[in-house]
């Protein structure tokens, strides 16, 4: 037990989230073996106090301190636990690097993830926001889920279709304070069924001469295009898009099209609702390339606030209600942030 974990009082979070924001966690636990989970969660500690399962820091933002236990989930197991020839079944521990972990599914000739590279964040965070990116949701490529159960007390295994995932979303997501994800699972393939339809990619491999691409040069495409839109979080501090693009009644949607001709508007999941793009609503504004003090939002794109250096998460969290706000009063349309809010709320 003692061998598959380390604790640390009092420990600086600065390095363990991509804002850069400074905030401390009372108890930090890593655990390097998830199978010690129900054991631990025996501990009173960790079984009647708020704990927060911290992966890559990609997806949150510590607008204070986090309350009760830190707990961070250190396993780096890959493998492939099925092979069909065609179709393969791979499984990836919770703190297996995302980017990495895409790189080396790509490595071994399995398509299914090119789309979603360079996504921050670990594989363990990969279905709890149900990630996505040019025109592929993670759920698409997820088998099963594995995660422990703090009610139950034990490790559980969920199908895809019991995950219940939405647009950046998953019954994960809905109930923190219950799941904490182990493992993930992926179905994936040799027989590569490339999308190449969402905006830019297919033209960032046109420029590249390419026109009958591999999963990897797919890959190579989006990490490209998400270079030139979005800053580097080891250079500028940020989560990538803060915004979820507002998911609006599809009357509404038409009544602003119409005011507004650029509007991009997509579809929603039935029809009678739209998705609008939160980036050009929050462009729209003027907020793009905004800064006050540290905290400011990038000149790359709308979507992304930014830490120059010395913003605290009080500070970005005030800038991010005060973008909404304006969307708000000028659009009729409300604007979810995409990171956890630790240590205050939205």
């Amino acid at each position: 037990m003692r061998s598959a974990l380390r604790l640390a009082e009092r420990a600086p979070l600065r390095a363990r989230n991509t804002f850069g924001v400074e905030a401390h966690a009372g108890m930090l636990v890593e655990v390097r073996d998830a199978a010690c989970l129900p054991e631990l969660f025996r501990n009173a500690m960790l079984r009647d106090g708020p704990v927060l399962v911290l992966g890559g820091g990609s997806n949150l933002l510590f607008a204070g301190d986090p309350p009760g236990v830190v707990l961070s989930l250190a396993g780096q197991d890959i493998r492939v636990v099925q092979d069909d020839g065609d179709s393969v079944l791979v499984r990836a521990d919770a703190g297996v690097e995302w980017h990495a972990f895409v790189l080396w599914t790509l490595g071994h000739g399995l398509a299914g993830l090119e789309n979603l590279a360079l996504i921050p964040g670990t594989v363990g965070a990969a279905p709890i926001q149900n990630i996505g990116a040019y025109g592929v949701e993670v759920r698409e490529r997820i088998e099963t889920v594995e995660a422990f159960d703090r009610k139950g007390h034990a490790i559980r295994r969920l199908a895809a279709a019991d995950c219940a995932f939405a647009y950046r979303d998953s019954r994960f997501k809905r109930e923190p304070e219950r799941w904490i994800v182990t493992a993930v699972e992926f179905r994936l393939s040799r027989t590569p069924r490339l999308r190449l339809e969402y905006a830019g990619i297919a033209d960032e491999l046109a420029r590249a001469g390419i026109g009958s691409p591999t999963p990897s040069q797919v890959a190579e495409a989006v990490c490209r295009v998400r270079r030139s839109k979005l800053p580097d979080p080891a250079v500028l501090g940020n989560a990538g898009s803060f915004f979820k693009n507002p998911i609006v009644p599809a009357d509404l949607a038409e009544a602003l099209a119409l005011q507004h001709a650029a509007l991009p508007v997509f579809p929603g999941a039935d029809a009678t609702s739209r998705k609008l793009s939160a980036a050009w609503l929050i462009d729209a504004c003027g907020w793009k390339g905004h800064r006050e003090g540290d905290a400011g939002v990038s000149e790359r794109h709308a979507l992304v606030l930014v830490n120059h250096g010395g913003a605290t998460g009080a500070e970005l969290l005030a800038l991010a209600r005060r973008i909404a706000a304006s969307v708000q009063e000028r659009f009729g349309v409300s604007l979810e942030p995409e990171p956890r809010v630790i240590g205050d709320s939205w």
